[in-house]
């Protein structure tokens, strides 16, 4: 039986081995953390978003100039793959009213269990706390992750070493993350932690509807994560907020035509437009009347150690249509070591899911040959 080689056990390694090992190569997983899937686990305590049910071409679509180097192996293992696999394991799925797709139960622990069960069945063996040293004959798939809560696996440590070996890393960046912006204390104490929802934020022509949150120091949710890329590429230094989406422009300019008499304005504002004492308060916060335009000025994204993940990586030109290194051809490189970018959703997960399973076949193909 031939030995080869995966480094990470985060979702990208786990699909990886179940292939190679599925077709009865023998497998060891190498991670410097004494235990598994650290990440995956802490993104399955808010519901472990899977993929997204969307229409195949439009889910494509929503990594952007990314499509074109992630769509073949998409396309190989799409998102009902995914469903199916996860059935196989035998944890059932559900789609939500958004689109997105779950296990039931919503937590990532029953997955994962079920998953290293099947792993440990096809003889995969884990050598947990053992660092990756570079690159050596031994056929390798690397999934490293990127530099994303570090203290959970993805610390970029590989970097430096791709980097010695004259491979072209573009830089590691910060995506899906929270925006910081400078509140008044009254504000960020009053209202941190709640949500403005059905609201569009738009940047640099992109527009995307969804829930925000105020945090302390900043916004953020899934309607921001939808415009970081928007965001990063333009330079904008601000984002605007349409608080009612629903209503029209010459509706909002009526009603705050409308004579306000001995009310406040937070009393008029509520009757008139039925506005949240949050939504009004971001009002006043910004300086503005009206919630059609709500200009939020940004100081920059936060640092990228508490991101959801991170854009840059591996160049494109550096890798074969199958993740091979071209400078290394017995090494692949998979998930989020790439130079791709994607909102959360399930877009992040699928393309680790299919770039793994995509890298995974070559190489059985390539031993069988």
């Amino acid at each position: 039986m031939k030995r080869v080689r995966v480094v990470g056990s985060g979702p990208a390694g786990l699909m990886a081995a179940e292939v190679l090992a599925s077709a009865g190569l023998r497998v060891e997983i190498v991670d410097h953390h004494k235990n598994p899937a650290r990440k995956f686990l802490l993104a399955g305590r808010g519901g472990l978003n899977l993929t997204h049910s969307e229409p195949l071409d439009y889910f494509l679509n929503r990594y952007g100039p990314d499509r074109a180097f992630l769509e073949t192996a998409i396309r190989d293992f799409n998102p009902e793959a995914v469903q199916a696999w996860a059935n196989g394991l035998g944890v059932e799925t559900f789609i939500g009213s958004s689109g997105r797709v779950f296990p039931k139960g919503l937590r990532a622990s029953p997955l994962l269990r079920a998953w290293l069960r099947r792993l440990g069945e096809l003889g995969v063996t884990l050598k947990s706390q053992t660092p990756w040293r570079g690159f050596d004959e031994v056929p390798t798939i690397l999934a490293l992750g990127g530099a994303s809560w570090p203290e959970l696996g993805s610390d970029a440590g590989w970097v430096s070493i791709f980097e010695a070996a004259g491979i072209h890393v573009n830089p590691l960046l910060p995506s899906n993350g929270r925006q910081l912006v400078k509140w008044s204390e009254h504000f960020a104490t009053r209202f941190a932690g709640m949500p403005l929802k059905n609201v569009t934020v738009s940047v640099a022509g992109r527009t995307v509807r969804g829930e925000i949150m105020i945090t302390r120091d900043g916004i953020e949710g899934g309607a921001i994560y939808a415009v970081s890329r928007a965001l990063r590429e333009s330079g904008s230094q601000s984002l605007t907020l349409d608080l009612k989406p629903d209503m029209a422009d010459d509706m909002v300019a009526q009603r705050l035509s409308w004579p306000r008499g001995k009310e406040t304005r937070t009393n008029f504002l509520r009757k008139a437009l039925g506005l949240t004492p949050l939504a009004i308060s971001l009002l006043r916060e910004v300086g503005r009347d009206d919630p059609k335009s709500v200009v939020v000025p940004l100081q920059s994204a936060a640092p990228i150690r508490r991101a959801i993940s991170t854009a840059g990586g591996v160049a494109k030109e550096e890798v074969d249509a199958d993740f091979r290194l071209r400078k290394f051809p017995n090494t692949f490189v998979v998930g989020e070591m790439l130079d791709w970018d994607a909102p959360t959703g399930g877009y992040l997960l699928q393309a680790c899911f299919s770039t793994a399973r995509r890298a995974a076949t070559a190489l059985v193909k390539e031993h069988k040959s």
